[in-house]
């Protein structure tokens, strides 16, 4: 299993194999995702727009055109968004 330490600096080099696994390169970034269970997951944060796709639900009623406008109005209006 690979493995790095950490620096005094709180930096630490991803194995090469990692990187390669991943396609990381340099200039690459990653997040680190929480876990329920208190750890973290690595994932790289390259990623097409489409690779977003589903990962917010859909409304649960839909919103008119009209319901946007109003809403677009009011903010104009009032300065804020209701």
């Amino acid at each position: 299993m690979p493995a790095s330490t950490v620096t005094s600096k709180g930096q630490i080099t991803i194995p090469a194999e990692v990187r390669r696994s991943l396609g990381l390169t340099s200039g690459s970034r990653v997040n680190f995702v929480p876990l329920d269970n208190g750890s973290y997951e690595f994932v790289p944060a390259t990623g097409t727009v489409t690779s977003l796709k589903g990962s917010v639900p859909a409304p649960s009623t839909p919103v008119t055109l009209e319901a946007m406008d109003e809403a677009i109005a009011a903010g104009a209006v009032d300065g804020e968004l209701p």
